[in-house]
């Protein structure tokens, strides 16, 4: 497989060219380091969202929009596929680099993890990255540092002005864009955490709600996991039966049915403290390939009528 930073930086260089466009911008910290605001301090938009969703899965997915509805409401939704799901979601996608620098709290997600490859997804999938620039997407209601920046190059083992820092708050359109795209990535990720092996899934294809957005990012982060747990619909084309995937989507939780911004709450904002389990689409169909089908799980539409405040 090419290098993943090498074909997400192609989608940098067209978000920078169409910032305009875009409603987005780009600019050098001192240490010539790249930050993109995709919805920070920039309004960003639809076509920010789905383009920064590319750029996360290095272009291994196929991304687009619709119109979908939740309890009769006409809401966006966000349509997702990969026939390399391993590399696209596990290796690139998945939000797994917990960024807490010098105050600075945000979580990273993009083909930077792979120059570091520290995670247990890079040891199943058995792929890591080695390229000269860096992308990491950076999800955070401020934008990052210079100190930010230096800490990235330095796990990344390149030049901070190699360094490309897509930035959004969750709470911003480009964000909840973002974020409903994810939830393939969560099925798969959720199927490995079981014991599949990620490369017996072919395919991924996966869909989620728009949530409304909100500039209060606990709203928001509230919103946007309903978003995938209630409404988040996933097919996936695996080559193997496997004796868990009932346990697939968020139905199997015995939390099932909590608004997220409960969780939080109740958790006192501390994700670790959040079973593993509630983080998994709606719906899962699973096709084996020359074998059953699964069908696993149903959506929560008063739930999310409630959470989007329709």
């Amino acid at each position: 497989m090419e290098s993943l930073n090498r074909m997400a930086l192609e989608l940098v260089d067209e978000a920078i060219d169409f910032a305009d466009e875009l409603n987005v911008a780009a600019y050098e910290l001192d240490n010539e380091a790249t930050v993109l605001d995709f919805g920070v301090e920039t309004a960003g938009g639809m076509e920010a969202g789905l383009l920064l969703a590319e750029l996360q899965t290095a272009g291994l997915a196929t991304i687009q929009s619709r119109m979908g509805d939740v309890a009769g409401v006409p809401i966006p939704t966000v349509e997702l596929s990969t026939d390399h799901p391993a590399i696209a979601l596990l290796c690139s996608q998945k939000a797994g680099w917990e960024l807490a620098v010098d105050g600075f709290e945000g979580l990273g997600s993009g083909p930077a993890r792979a120059l570091v490859a520290e995670e247990d997804e890079y040891r199943r999938v058995g792929y890591t990255d080695a390229f000269d620039f860096a992308v990491l997407a950076v999800e955070a209601d401020t934008p990052p540092t210079e100190e930010v920046a230096e800490h990235v190059a330095d796990l990344a083992e390149v030049n901070a002005n190699s360094v490309y820092l897509p930035t959004f708050a969750t709470g911003s359109m480009a964000g909840s864009v973002s974020v409903a795209s994810r939830a393939a990535e969560l099925a798969v990720f959720r199927l490995t955490e079981l014991g599949y092996d990620p490369l017996a899934i072919r395919s991924a294809m996966g869909s989620a709600p728009v949530a409304p957005i909100s500039h209060d990012e606990a709203t928001a982060i509230g919103r946007t996991n309903d978003a995938l747990a209630y409404g988040g619909k996933v097919h996936l084309t695996v080559e193997e039966e496997f004796d868990r995937f009932d346990e697939l989507p968020s139905t199997a939780s015995d939390e099932y049915g909590t608004p997220f911004e409960t969780f939080f709450d109740d958790a006192d904002w501390d994700f670790e403290e959040i079973p593993e389990s509630v983080f998994a689409p709606a719906q899962v169909t699973v096709n084996v390939v020359d074998g059953p089908t699964h069908v696993l799980g149903e959506t929560n539409e008063d739930l999310l009528k409630r959470s989007f405040d329709l």
